[in-house]
């Protein structure tokens, strides 16, 4: 029988804090938040890659790159976070003991009915389903907003649903060129930094068009 506490700590002390994530708050979490009640598979719950949670080949980030991203947007207790792609709700369980109210945003229903199931008892979340891409618009705007995957395109719609001075945090492109990225809103201006190098699987609605040669 697995030791899923002992496979807890284990995961933050090899995968989170050798990764240079310092904010306490991120590593308390991920040694709270029962990773294993997220996944279909308990066995695959700890370990260092990406992990299939169903929903047409939707996956959940790895935990190192996950805390990298919500360390970079650099979160006060009391932010409104849009957590977009949301799958089976991990992340957004993570961020609901981060931040303040956490909007978690997903549109395959399989994957919604699991965060809504998975997340019943956590009142600091609220699951949404709609277009990943469009985002959630109708409590915008957030303070912060974090992708669980990967974008081709700059995400402009959902910068869009900042407060000024907000964050969003991301994984840019697809491949071995992929890059974790931080964009910030200042008035009607889109800045961005890359924080680290980093892949996940691209989000449904957020691949780059095909270009068509003539």
């Amino acid at each position: 029988m697995t030791d899923f506490a002992a496979a807890r700590r284990h995961m933050v002390d090899g995968q989170v804090r050798t990764a240079n994530v310092t904010d306490r708050r991120i590593i308390t979490a991920m040694q709270e938040v029962p990773r294993e009640h997220f996944v279909p598979q308990t066995a695959l719950a700890y370990l260092d890659l990406d992990v299939p949670v169903g929903g047409d080949s939707r996956r959940l980030l790895k935990p190192m790159v996950l805390a990298k991203l919500i360390q970079a947007l650099d979160l006060d207790e009391t932010d409104r976070v849009l957590d977009v792609g949301c799958a089976t709700g991990y992340g957004a369980a993570v961020l609901a003991q981060v931040a303040g109210p956490v909007v978690a945003l997903e549109e395959h229903p399989g994957l919604v009915h699991a965060a809504r199931s998975a997340l019943s008892h956590d009142p600091n979340v609220s699951v949404v389903q709609g277009p990943i891409a469009e985002g959630w618009a109708r409590d915008a705007p957030y303070e912060a907003i974090l992708l669980e995957g990967a974008t081709e395109i700059v995400p402009e719609v959902l910068c869009r649903q900042l407060k000024d001075g907000g964050r969003l945090a991301c994984v840019l492109g697809a491949g071995p060129g992929a890059r974790a990225m931080v964009y910030y809103r200042s008035g009607d201006d889109i800045g961005s930094r890359a924080v680290f190098d980093a892949t996940a699987a691209v989000l449904p609605g957020l691949v780059k068009p095909a270009e068509f040669a003539f």
